[in-house]
């Protein structure tokens, strides 16, 4: 039998807890505790979030919150999981689920076998992964990928929103995204999907008003129970995802269980850089042999850094073509040719067709490009 109570009334519990004793509990603790007390419902008075929450204060969008209902279940006394699944906490009906992280509770490392995003909104968190601790900020974005022990701790009244999807979904709703013509979002499409190493992305998006609007109307959306609303909840991460691809990637820093989190700096240099970038100064710059350092790129990114430099270059090169009205000389110049016709040879070499005869067909036809494909 399911059991009720609102997300202030469940917070103001677990703060008064911390308040009285001194000790923190966890989630499921923290439910076990209230029930015994007598202090859920057995009846629910669903609030459902209606319009749209762009120009709400931080604290108007807190009583929002504050009044929105938690499901608890019935099954108690149940100990406290390291390794938590889908099942435990996405309900069976949707593919994306949010909370507002809840603070003053008991640290406890755990994995999950699906995608968690945490964002803070306002304060800031502890964020342990891998037993490394560090603090997000207001503004920051983390991407957690399955298989990772990790937990955040709020120790304050700050806000922390959690985005839970599960892996299928990722895989296959919002996989392709991040798949674009950016080296980063290829490579983070390639470590999130191995799950058998703990990974995780993180974003520094200091001006983040439109992130926070997303993430406010995404959370109005996950409490709806219309037949809409898990579409429109996955249509809202991906706007979310495309903002942060957009406006962040240079910001965005990852950390890879074999790797080390050094080599993102890599990647990013790569992707800032390519257009007057030799392998002997990269490697010199970060302190890598050249042969070490064509290693690391083949087996992380599929290509040799010749290749890759030259596939970066040819994918600028259509986003000119088809976006702008630049010249050919000038898009070569951009992208680091000394020449329009070197430019132009290397162009018809990998898509069979000059970059004229590209740009007259495709904005013709409005066909797609898919990079990364040729």
């Amino acid at each position: 039998m399911p059991y009720y109570i609102t997300y202030g009334e469940f917070q103001k519990h677990l703060k008064d807890y911390y308040t009285r004793t001194g000790n923190r509990l966890q989630f499921t603790e923290m439910s076990d505790y209230l029930y015994k007390k007598g202090l859920l419902q057995e009846t629910n008075t669903p609030s459902t979030p209606e319009g749209f929450f762009d120009d709400m204060t931080d604290d108007e969008f807190e009583q929002v919150i504050n009044s929105l209902t938690l499901t608890l279940s019935a099954t108690w006394e149940t100990p406290v999981k390291s390794a938590v699944q889908e099942s435990d906490i996405i309900p069976l009906t949707r593919d994306v689920f949010v909370i507002r992280h809840p603070r003053y509770t008991r640290p406890q490392n755990h994995m999950h076998n699906y995608f968690e995003i945490n964002y803070v909104a306002q304060g800031q968190c502890n964020f342990i992964f891998e037993k490394v601790k560090r603090i997000m900020h207001e503004g920051e974005l983390c991407i957690i990928a399955p298989s990772s022990e990790h937990d955040i701790i709020i120790e304050d009244d700050s806000t922390v929103f959690t985005i839970i999807i599960r892996k299928s979904t990722f895989d296959t709703t919002f996989f392709s995204l991040l798949s674009r013509r950016d080296l980063l979002s290829y490579f983070f499409r390639t470590i999130l999907q191995d799950d058998s190493h703990a990974n995780y992305l993180l974003f520094f998006a200091a001006d983040n008003v439109w992130l926070k609007k997303i993430i406010r109307n995404l959370i109005g959306e996950c409490n709806k129970s219309d037949s809409y609303s898990n579409h429109c909840c996955i249509n809202w991460v991906n706007l979310l995802f495309s903002s942060l691809l957009r406006n962040y990637s240079k910001t965005i820093q990852f950390y890879n269980y074999q790797l080390g989190s050094d080599f993102s700096l890599v990647l990013q240099y790569i992707q800032h850089n390519y257009q007057a970038l030799s392998l002997s100064a990269l490697a010199k710059l970060f302190h890598y042999s050249e042969p070490h350092l064509c290693t690391l790129i083949k087996q992380n990114t599929g290509y040799t850094f010749t290749n890759l430099i030259k596939r970066l270059r040819m994918a600028d090169a259509v986003d000119y073509l088809l976006n702008t009205d630049l010249k050919v000389s000038e898009i070569a110049e951009k992208i680091g040719y000394n020449s329009a016709d070197h430019f132009s040879r290397v162009f018809r070499a990998t898509y069979k067709i000059s970059p004229q005869e590209y740009k007259k067909k495709n904005k013709k036809q409005n066909l797609p490009f898919v990079p990364f494909s040729c």
